[in-house]
């Protein structure tokens, strides 16, 4: 049977992963297909220096994206530049020009992937984006397809990771955030500016996309409250181990009586929960249903290789659907359109809290702090403080009772007046669901 012939943009690790696993698995891909598929062009700015498999020597090669795009020859885009910018074009002319994309794209599949999802219906072509979460685990797969008869009711993940690595890491070692991630960023776990990564912002890209296959409603990242792993420190798992927990950046998408509620935030979860096993840069997703319960999904969330073979899955699915189907089979958003629903503030989340501060000792502080709680209908569970040398700089920890975010955000906001603090408090919930 005739070829599918591939044009992949960009040949960074993502890129250099896809041709490599194109190339070596040729023959298993086409016994899956009864058709092979074919790398027709590649393009990216280095393309000259870039080594090419064997198998594609032939490929055309170019540093002009619309070079590609335009190739009668091309029947399905890569894109794997990723960004907001360029990739966009790269992808709207692909549509234009009816051709298919594969894309492992979290931002821009994050901030405007059901209007793309729109434009490529109307031209009569497929879109696939499987490796935008989780490179290693077919989570697309298992919320678009796997288990689309359950009713979603909670998702909880750990998304990024980077993250994942400097928490866990920290959490052994007993080393600070800024020696860890100075080491990921040599391993190229991290890149330069790991604002993305520690701040939260490429988790909540991840979360918007997989709650939207979860709950059927349009999501945008700005819907997603986000909090990053700065102020996470080693004394922090001191602490949480004594509770019998750890900390985790926790991606967290909960339908409640009010509505969905959506973060991205570091979270005390109980060491006996599976989501406390997943070590290093490894993601996970847990996946809650009406009526299948509980399923869960482990592996590596990035790299050349893993990332390769969710988009070389999605241009092989593609491919198909080129040969043999119609691309609205399945809606890569699982839902035939997208709800416009808009969560509700994650302030109506209920929970215990962690507190931990950092003081400069004086009498009466901790009858001060109780007495903020107290105003705010906060109820102590309990007080922790290790031994500390100095009283400049003592930190300890209070833990209080399930209470509304916004109650904890109004009695830290008061707390952060106060002069004998080091620095605002640092509020942790403490997941119990899980």
């Amino acid at each position: 049977m005739e070829e599918v012939n591939v044009g992949i943009v960009g040949l960074g690790n993502v890129g250099s992963g896809t041709l490599a696993i194109l190339a070596e698995n040729a023959d298993q891909i086409a016994l899956k297909l009864g058709f092979r598929l074919r790398v027709a062009a590649v393009c990216s700015r280095s393309v000259q220096e870039r080594a090419i498999p064997q198998a594609f020597a032939a490929a055309r090669r170019t540093t002009n994206w619309r070079d590609l795009v335009t190739d009668p020859g091309v029947q399905i885009v890569a894109e794997l530049v990723g960004g907001n910018g360029v990739a966009g074009d790269i992808i709207d002319a692909a549509i234009a020009h009816r051709k298919s994309v594969v894309t492992a794209n979290k931002e821009l599949m994050g901030s405007c992937g059901p209007e793309i999802w729109d434009r490529a219906i109307r031209a009569g072509i497929n879109l696939a984006m499987e490796a935008s979460v989780c490179g290693g685990i077919p989570i697309h797969a298992v919320l678009r397809e796997g288990i689309s008869g359950d009713r979603v009711t909670a998702l909880h993940g750990i998304l990024n990771g980077t993250s994942n690595y400097i928490l866990t890491e920290m959490e052994k070692r007993g080393d600070p955030l800024d020696t860890i991630l100075a080491e990921a960023q040599k391993l190229g776990y991290a890149e330069a500016d790991p604002s993305a990564d520690i701040d939260g912002f490429d988790a909540r890209s991840k979360l918007a996309l997989l709650a939207a296959l979860a709950f059927g409603e349009k999501i945008l990242p700005s819907d997603i409250f986000v909090e990053g792993i700065r102020r996470i420190s080693p004394m922090d798992f001191r602490y949480a181990h004594t509770l019998e927990h750890t900390i985790r950046l926790v991606c967290t998408a909960r339908q409640t009586h009010d509505g969905l509620i959506l973060s991205v935030r570091p979270a005390l979860i109980p060491q006996s929960t599976i989501l406390a096993s997943v070590q290093g840069a490894y993601n996970a997703v847990w996946v809650k249903g009406a009526f299948g319960q509980d399923t869960f999904y482990y592996g590596r969330g990035a790299g050349p290789k893993p990332t390769g073979v969710a988009v070389v899955s999605d241009l092989m699915r593609v491919a198909r659907e080129i040969r043999f189907g119609s691309p609205e089979r399945v809606s890569p958003f699982a839902h035939e359109r997208l709800g416009e629903y808009k969560p509700v503030s994650v302030t109506l989340q209920k929970s215990a809290y962690y507190l931990r501060f950092r003081v400069s000792d004086r009498p009466g502080i901790l009858a001060l702090l109780a007495g903020i709680l107290a105003s705010k209908h906060i109820s102590l569970e309990s007080v922790l403080q290790e031994p500390c040398d100095t009283k400049h700089d003592l930190p300890f920890v209070i833990t209080v009772e399930p209470t509304s975010e916004q109650s904890v955000c109004d009695a830290v906001a008061e707390m952060a007046q106060l002069d004998f603090l080091r620095e605002p408090p640092l509020a942790l919930p403490m997941e119990t669901g899980l």
